[in-house]
């Protein structure tokens, strides 16, 4: 009498595809679309005075990184109802940078790549808090930074009858704030954003 010949066993197929996960530090991730809330810590933050490019070289840092983008502006307009502008003259700049510094911790609390308001720096709060990140402070010269901004209502922080002095008076009390919590410095005035965002991601992944 033979032994049965046992039934073969079928060959394991190739694993199923698995989608690509975006670059991130073990973020929970909620939401889809432009809604996408990353909880966790940001991969960097960018800082810098207005009209630098902040969210110019943010979107594309975004996007490169497939990550969302948070902006504490626009936190602040969609939590107040009304352009961060408005919130501003509104508030008065003292009450405006409490309140502020409050959508900043929250940004800060998010995943994604953060990008700050060009006056968050001068509240001591943001700045304790941002000792725990990678922070890239984004410049831009007076007279290219005034170029950027003349004619925007939006940012009444800017509004003076010499726009020059003013940005440059601005400049002069808050680069030693962005020198302060920054890491690495990017001029953005005569360089492509690509390259500056080559130079940026290459910051990110040596560390």
């Amino acid at each position: 009498m033979t032994n049965p010949v046992p039934p073969a066993v079928p060959k394991p197929g190739p694993p199923p595809n698995r989608p690509v996960q975006p670059h991130t530090t073990g973020d929970v991730v909620e939401g889809n679309g432009s809604e996408q809330v990353v909880h966790g810590s940001p991969r960097v933050v960018l800082v810098g005075p207005p009209g630098a490019g902040k969210s110019t070289i943010g979107r594309r840092l975004a996007r490169a990184l497939n990550l969302p983008l948070v902006d504490s502006d626009d936190l602040i307009a969609k939590g107040e109802g009304k352009p961060t502008g408005e919130v501003y003259s509104e508030l008065g700049e003292e009450r405006f940078r409490e309140v502020e510094a409050e959508y900043v911790a929250r940004s800060l609390a998010s995943g994604g790549v953060v990008s700050l308001g060009g006056g968050a720096v001068v509240t001591e709060s943001t700045r304790t808090l941002l000792q725990a990140h990678t922070v890239v402070w984004i410049d831009v010269s007076v007279e290219e930074g005034v170029r950027r901004t003349s004619g925007n209502n939006s940012r009444p922080v800017l509004n003076a009858e010499d726009p020059v002095e003013h940005y440059r008076a601005l400049l002069e009390t808050r680069e030693p704030l962005y020198r302060e919590v920054a890491m690495h410095r990017v001029r953005t005035d005569s360089r492509p954003p690509q390259r500056l965002v080559a130079e940026i991601l290459n910051l990110i992944e040596s560390r």
